[in-house]
């Protein structure tokens, strides 16, 4: 069996790659199954796609992008299975789906973790999302053979054009990434949010829920992320991400936030920021929407947050009673481990290609 992988980036530069697919080569590997991956966008293009300006620079490698989707059809018999994450082409244009899926017959397995048909653009690529076919997905889910999906709200956006459709959760590494545990006997108190510019917004809803509570207890905010953050209270620490200390950052954390509000682009959230804080022990409170409230086992594992008061009253409880933290940070591991990690989802995965 050989599978091509195509994907928006390249290899390891983007999380939902990272974590839906790319963790489990080395699974397909001992299969005996061959691969090849195929970015769309170059590492050229990706140091330059998400910085403002460029427009000319950023239209050629996109021009360049789809002229390698198109010499692709030309050596699609060599594969039996077609990976595709979230879109063939970053603008959506039908054509590819129909000439993979139809044209040359292949078999499409179609892999996504938002709502990323409801129209979502970043600020330095605006112009470009003016002509972004939204209706993209649809169309991926109609000619797949397969659709893997992150959660029940995108399975069943996917079950209305394709019965075929299997729920792939967003997993973590706990063998060979996200194998610590966290300290919680810590003389600083740390709270801690990761992600990036886009969804920091969420971040910035609780905002004044952390003054109040800086005001009260010596906490410090850790916020991890590929931009600085537009405020500057005192007590925020700014991390800029870094891969190669993704782990330790994260591990200074003593518990983890992860609001959304409530809308259908949140219900589309695979809880990536509350997997990656329980894998590595450290609670996560987080807002009641989507599947972040099937992640976290209230009061167990975690805190679900419905109200602003929610997020004062669990943190001040977490801070004060270390043996309450320290119970909760047990616990996490085990539910990463036994529902959401690379080891309990590895045959759900390889089946997908069956």
């Amino acid at each position: 069996m050989k599978i091509l992988f195509l994907t928006p980036y390249p290899h390891a530069a983007a999380p939902s790659q990272r974590f839906r697919f790319e963790q489990y080569y080395e699974a397909l590997k001992a299969q005996n199954i061959q691969f090849e991956y195929k970015a769309f966008w170059s590492d050229n293009a990706w140091n330059i796609l998400y910085k403002k300006g460029n427009i000319a620079g950023k239209l050629l490698r996109l021009i360049n992008g789809w002229l390698k989707r198109f010499l692709l059809v030309f050596r699609l018999d060599k594969f039996d299975y077609v990976f595709v994450h979230r879109e063939i082409d970053p603008l959506g244009l039908r054509i590819f789906p129909w000439l993979y899926g139809v044209v040359a017959r292949k078999k499409i397995i179609f892999d996504f973790d938002d709502a990323i048909w409801i129209p979502n653009a970043s600020e330095s690529n605006r112009a470009f999302m003016k002509f972004k076919n939204w209706n993209n997905t649809r169309n991926l889910c109609r000619y797949a053979y397969k659709v893997s999906a992150g959660n029940a709200f995108l399975c069943n956006y996917a079950r209305e054009v394709n019965p075929n459709v299997v729920y792939n959760p967003t997993t973590i590494d706990t063998v060979n990434l996200h194998n610590r545990i966290k300290n919680q006997d810590t003389e600083t108190f740390v709270i801690g949010w990761t992600g990036t510019h886009s969804t920091i917004k969420y971040l910035e809803d609780i905002l004044p829920v952390m003054e109040k509570l800086a005001a009260e207890i010596p906490l410090v905010l850790a916020v991890i992320c590929d931009k600085k953050p537009s405020f500057q209270q005192p007590f925020v620490r700014f991390i800029p991400w870094n891969k190669a200390t993704e782990i330790d950052d994260l591990l200074q954390f003593n518990i983890g936030l992860m609001p959304l509000t409530e809308d259908k682009w949140s219900q589309g959230k695979c809880g990536f920021k509350a997997l990656q804080y329980m894998a590595l022990g450290i609670p996560a409170l987080v807002s009641p929407v989507g599947v972040n409230s099937n992640i976290v086992n209230h009061g167990i594992n975690g805190f679900i947050c419905s109200a602003p008061e929610d997020w004062i009253t669990y943190i001040r409880k977490l801070y004060n009673d270390r043996n309450v933290l320290k119970s909760l940070s047990a616990e996490t591991r085990k539910k990463i481990e036994a529902d959401y990690s690379v080891t309990s989802n590895t045959a759900n995965f390889i089946r997908l290609f069956s």
